[in-house]
């Protein structure tokens, strides 16, 4: 008899935070508290699947009225069928499950199986590669002196990323708060600098200010033209698909996309059939988990087209070695004022540590790898249900 799910559960606890959030895009701070959800899936056998969140995805309400209904009883193996559940569920719930929710209790399902097996979820999915070079991802421009508050700043940053090993950057520059944003010039000018400071041979791609008209991107793309980058990612509003079907036509420049527009594996389906793109992207937080990810990377395969994944994580981390996907991992986001690899309290280890030649190897323990001190978040819960 197959084991069935015996308890959902989201746990909130006090750990350690280097970094702030608050205006949506990530800043180096002191380290300081803050408050991190953990959703747990434990099955009649024993075993339990975790995915660390970032925000309240799962709050009370919704782990009530529409998560528990779908998983409690099933079998926690049938990710699929619960996947399906839950996603329609969205629209009948009045759109209080949001994508990430969804997500995070997708690779809690993941977590378990692979826990459960005594296997790596990158095992499961397809086993495609057990290293992947990584992509320094830098944090947003800022006023920072020393930080990334010049072109020099991000030529200087650039030079350090790839003594340490990195074959691969991609810029995000400067966006609101930030006084003198957006400002055109200023991101033509900072790409121009560090593709001066790193030479020819390492891989640059850029992500701008994210509302840029038809006219500024295409200014862009073919200044990144001349400049040999590998990508332009998300510098208009994609809720234009035809904006970005004009600009792709409009460059040789690839256009990457998209990142953040909902609809998961069915409006990326959309950006492909409408030549809105030339890389397709997707990542576990943004369409709803590991499952539909992969449907979107075997989409991708389909049409002939790389799709490359959003973002860290192991749940991120798991896709790309275990489907293959992409050229490159995301480790984001760098800044000079930040030590991307120190370990918080509620881990034990990172999960994507990079060689010196650039590569992140995939994790060798069960699940999805995220070496979780699960005493210290007992030992540090404020809130749970």
């Amino acid at each position: 008899m197959s084991a069935t799910v015996v308890d959902v559960s989201v746990r909130l606890f006090r750990t350690i935070s280097r970094w702030d959030d608050s205006t949506g895009h990530k800043a180096p701070v002191d380290p300081h508290d803050v408050m991190m959800p953990i959703v747990s899936v434990k099955d009649s056998d024993g075993a339990a699947g975790y995915c660390l969140m970032r925000g309240n995805h799962l709050p009370r309400a919704v782990l009530a009225d529409v998560v528990r209904p779908e998983l409690m009883g099933q079998d926690p193996l049938d990710r699929e069928r619960i996947w399906t559940a839950l996603s329609r569920r969205q629209r009948g719930g009045g759109g209080r499950l949001s994508d990430r929710g969804l997500g995070y209790v997708d690779q809690a399902l993941w977590d378990l199986a692979g826990r459960k097996l005594g296997v790596p979820v990158w095992k499961l999915i397809g086993g495609a590669r057990d290293k992947v070079p990584a992509y320094a991802s830098t944090m947003c421009g800022d006023e920072t002196p020393g930080g990334l508050s010049t072109p020099e700043d991000y030529a200087h940053f650039a030079t350090e990323l790839v003594s340490t090993g990195y074959q691969a950057i991609k810029l995000h520059t400067w966006m609101p708060p930030v006084s003198f944003a957006p400002d055109l010039e200023l991101d033509i000018r900072a790409c121009q600098a560090v593709r001066e400071a790193v030479g020819p041979d390492v891989e640059l791609m850029l992500d701008p200010y994210h509302w840029y008209t038809r006219l500024e991107a295409r200014k862009l793309g073919r200044a990144l033209e001349v400049l040999d980058f590998a990508w332009l990612e998300e510098p208009m509003d994609e809720s234009s698909i035809s904006s970005y079907q004009w600009l792709a036509a409009e460059l040789d420049l690839p256009v990457l996309g998209p990142e953040m527009a909902p609809g998961k594996l069915q409006t990326r389906a959309e950006w492909l059939a409408a030549g809105a793109c030339d890389i397709l992207r997707a990542g576990v937080n943004d369409v709803g988990g590991i499952t539909p990810t992969l449907k979107i990377v075997h989409l991708a395969e389909a049409f002939g087209v790389d799709v490359e994944i959003h973002g860290p994580g192991s749940g991120n981390l798991a896709v790309v070695g275990g489907a293959g996907a992409g050229r490159w991992y995301e480790r984001a986001l760098l800044h000079p004022h930040f030590d991307y690899d120190a370990v918080p309290p509620h881990l034990g280890s990172a999960i994507d540590p990079m060689d010196a030649d650039g590569f992140v190897h995939m994790p060798s323990g069960p699940g999805l790898g995220d070496d979780l001190d699960l005493a210290y978040i007992e030992e540090n819960v404020t809130d749970a249900w």
